[in-house]
Formats: C-alpha cells, sequence, structure tokens
C-alpha cells in the first residue's frame, strides 16, 4: 500500500513538473494579496447599501476586504482587484490607477455586497441625502493601492490551473423569463513545488444572503467562501462576481445545514452554509481542472457613454444624492460634452467603460454592471412577449458568443457600477406588462435605461472585433 502511495505521488508530482516546464517559458508570475477595508466606526454612521435607506450599521459581523490578484510577463503587469462593497464609480477606479503607474491595465470589481457600506449615495438616510462617506472612499483607494503594491511584491513564477462546475440549484432567477448563468470558474495557482500559490473564483450571485434587517457589516456569503477555500488549500483566495441580473441571487435558494434542516435567509446559519457550498462547488471545478496557458497579457478597453432615462437616478443627480457627472447625449455612444447649466431638458448620458482581457488561453469580458444572463448567454428571449416595451428591438449581440476560447469568464461590476443591463426587447415598464402579469417585474427602477444593454453589448463586440 505504502508503495503504491508513493508511486501516485511520483505521478502526481511529475506531472505538476510537465506543466511547469510547458508553461515556463511564457513566464507568469503571480501575486496574492489583501487589505482591510472595513469602516472604523465614529462620528459619522456607517449607512448599509443595497436595501432601503437609513439602515445604520450597529457592529461588525465579519471585515470587508480588497482582494488583489497581480498577473507578471516580464515587464508587463495587470491587477485584478474584488472589493466588499455594493459597487465602485469609475471615478474612484480612475483616481485608483493614479496610484498605480506601470500596470497595463487595474481591473477594481465589486462583489455587490448588501451588507457593506454605501459607496454609490442611494443608501443615505434618506431618498433626499446620500449615504456616501468621502473619507472612507479616500481609504478604500488607498487600501486598494497597497493590496496591490502587496501583491505585486509578492509575484512568483506558476502555472496555472482552471475548472468549472455548475450548481443551478445554488441559485433563484428573481425575474422572467428564468435564465440562470449557474457555472463557477476557478483557478489554482502552483509554484515549482506544486503546493498552491492562490486561488480565484468567479460565481454569479448577489451577497445578499443576511438580508435587510441585518445591520452588521459582512462581506455576506463571500467571506465564508473564501476562509472555506483557504482552509482546504493553505492559501489566499480571491472572490469576483459575475452575471447578477436578472436576478441571480441566494434568497430563496432552499439550503440546508448538514442534518437536512432548511435555513432561513437573512439568517447567519445561512448565509455561511451558502458560503461553504460555494468553497465546496470550487473545490469540485478544481478537481476537474486543466492547465491553462494565461500569456501573453493583453488587454482592451473603451469608454462609452450611456443615457440615462431612469428619472429617479435624474432626481438623485439633482438633489446631489448622486454625483457623477453627467453628459448631454448626441446620439454617438463615444462621443458627449459635459452637461452644463444649459443642458436643462435635454436628454443626458453618463460615461462608463467596457474591457476585455485575452490571457492567453483565457478571455475575460469587463462589464460595468449587472448584466443579465439573457445577454452573456445568448439567451435573450426571441420571438419577444407581446408586453414587452421594445418587442422590434434586435436582439444584442451576446457577450460570450464573441469572445474567442478555449475558456471564459466574465466579471460584472467592473471599473463602475450602473446597474441592471436588461436586454431592451426585455424592457417592461409599461402595460401591458409581459407573460400575462399584472405589474411589472422588478429590474428597471435599478437601471440607468433601455438602451444600455445595446450600446455595452455593442461595444464590447467592438472591442473584440478591434485589430492591434
Amino acid at each position: 500500500m505504502a508503495c503504491c502511495i508513493l508511486l501516485a505521488a511520483t505521478a502526481t508530482l511529475l506531472q505538476v513538473f510537465r506543466t511547469f516546464a510547458r508553461q515556463e517559458g511564457a513566464g507568469l508570475e503571480a501575486g496574492f494579496a489583501e487589505a482591510d477595508i472595513t469602516p472604523k466606526f465614529g462620528d459619522t454612521p456607517v449607512y448599509m447599501a443595497g436595501f432601503g435607506q437609513n439602515r445604520k450599521a450597529t457592529g461588525i459581523h465579519d471585515p470587508l476586504k480588497a482582494r488583489a490578484v497581480v498577473l507578471k510577463q516580464g515587464e508587463r503587469k495587470l491587477a485584478l482587484v474584488s472589493i466588499d462593497v455594493v459597487g465602485y464609480p469609475l471615478s474612484e477606479v480612475v483616481a485608483v490607477r493614479r496610484r498605480l503607474p506601470g500596470f497595463i491595465y487595474v481591473l477594481v470589481s465589486s462583489t455587490h455586497n448588501h451588507e457593506g457600506p454605501d459607496t454609490i449615495g442611494l443608501w443615505g438616510p434618506s431618498p433626499f441625502k446620500s449615504g456616501v462617506d468621502p473619507s472612507y472612499m479616500k481609504f478604500v483607494a488607498e487600501q486598494i493601492a497597497k493590496a496591490v503594491h502587496d501583491a505585486e511584491a509578492g509575484c512568483r513564477p506558476v502555472t496555472a490551473h482552471l475548472g468549472t462546475a455548475r450548481a443551478p440549484e445554488l441559485l433563484h432567477d428573481g425575474r422572467e423569463p428564468y435564465i440562470k448563468h449557474d457555472e463557477l470558474v476557478a483557478m489554482q495557482f502552483l509554484d515549482k513545488t506544486g503546493k498552491p500559490s492562490g486561488i480565484l473564483v468567479q460565481w454569479n450571485c448577489h451577497p445578499e444572503t443576511l438580508g435587510s434587517k441585518n445591520t452588521e457589516l459582512s462581506a455576506d456569503f463571500v467571506g465564508a467562501t473564501v476562509n472555506h477555500l483557504r482552509a482546504k488549500y493553505g492559501c489566499p483566495v480571491a472572490y469576483f462576481t459575475g452575471t447578477v441580473g436578472g436576478l441571480m441571487t441566494s434568497l430563496h435558494v432552499n439550503v440546508k445545514d448538514e442534518t437536512g434542516r432548511s435555513l432561513s435567509d437573512g439568517t447567519v446559519e445561512k448565509t455561511e452554509r451558502y458560503g461553504r457550498l460555494i468553497g465546496q462547488l470550487a473545490e469540485r471545478a478544481l478537481v476537474e481542472n486543466k492547465p491553462v496557458r494565461l500569456t501573453p497579457l493583453a488587454a482592451r478597453r473603451r469608454e462609452v457613454f450611456v443615457p440615462l432615462d431612469n428619472k429617479l437616478y435624474l432626481l438623485g443627480r439633482q438633489l446631489g444624492v448622486l454625483t457623477r457627472e453627467p453628459f448631454v447625449w448626441a446620439g454617438d455612444p463615444y462621443k458627449a460634452v459635459p452637461a452644463d447649466e444649459k443642458a436643462d431638458g435635454k436628454r443626458l448620458c453618463i460615461r462608463t467603460e467596457v474591457g476585455w482581457l485575452q490571457l492567453g488561453e483565457l478571455s475575460v469580458a469587463l462589464i460595468p454592471g449587472e448584466i443579465y444572463p439573457e445577454l452573456v448567454l445568448d439567451k435573450v428571449q426571441d420571438p419577444p412577449d407581446p408586453g414587452a416595451d421594445f418587442p422590434d428591438a434586435p436582439v444584442e449581440p451576446a457577450i460570450y458568443k464573441q469572445m474567442p476560447g478555449p475558456y471564459r469568464m466574465l466579471i460584472g461590476l467592473a471599473n463602475d457600477e450602473i446597474g441592471y443591463i436588461i436586454p431592451k426587447r426585455q424592457w417592461d415598464e409599461k402595460p401591458p406588462f409581459c407573460y400575462g402579469r399584472k405589474q411589472a417585474q422588478y429590474g428597471e427602477i435599478n437601471s440607468v435605461g433601455p438602451d444600455a444593454a445595446p450600446i455595452l453589448c455593442e461595444t464590447f463586440k467592438k472591442l473584440i472585433e478591434a485589430k492591434e
């Protein structure tokens, strides 16, 4: 028996060395680090984001983190950062990038955590006052930069291995047509000895399991997922949010404990159990992993203007609740001028960013909001429901359909949070409502408008098609 175990271990180690030999010529290095971004309690209340107004934090259940992954190939380096907040505006990302010269690309993505502080402005003491604390935003930027610098300092030669696993039972879709993006992507980085250097996980779900009544700051299930994998593999873990529009959520998912007892929404027990289940799903993905070449490192991005038609958002801008810079829409997604006092009555738009990473064999879409699964998986309803507001709208070019293989991944809330990105022919604000419903489904109230999806999906298509 001992001889068999020794032979198996030797075979595994030889495989690691062979894989490393194949990939070492590509010169891939990776480093992982994290920094604490938990707000400090003092004279200023901490308003919690994601549900209603005036939800003040009363304590800390578990810390919030900025988790950074730095990939290097020679002098080329890029940083991928995930932060445990509801969203992070493009203007803040631009400021972070100025702190990090020398990178070909810096991504800052939010997990879309509903149990952290307001970083957008919508969840203050009332609908008429922002919940953003400028001093906290400065602190987050500093900690993001620290995490990236620490990750860069820890870069070591690695090989990468990628696996996927599906779990439709771990997602609830809150809107018809019911389309789930139920694929988890996990990447493991191994050093020359075959020891794990770090793990990157991407899953498609709102971190909101603790619910609207919780008043303790938490990373929600993300913290439990990271802790589970860190304990299992003994290495740093970075979690990234993917396709969460639609609504992809853990609420209403039947999660049971080890004895088979169903756990309730809004409880610590369900939140931590769900996080461990996602960790176990990542384990399944890594069991089936394959070596993946992540070099050369290439990144493209494009600024784009999207019409701002949401009346509540427009009101929030007038009240100073939403402070992002407005532009005047001129019919061109790639050209606009800043709005001034003479812009009253004109259609406004906002500036955001679409990105694409081609990391060797892995293609990564970077989408600045909560995109619906239909737009990613090429499952936009066709023919449209007769009750839709824009039934003649063309089907948007699907994100995954545009991406070169053999491996694909999407990171949502990438470098911005503009809300739900809804297929235009599924937009449904006006009666008669789709699917025979007596009232509209949830979604449009948290979207900038019906033209966001066509513009963003077409922009991503142009990024893929652009020549160097």
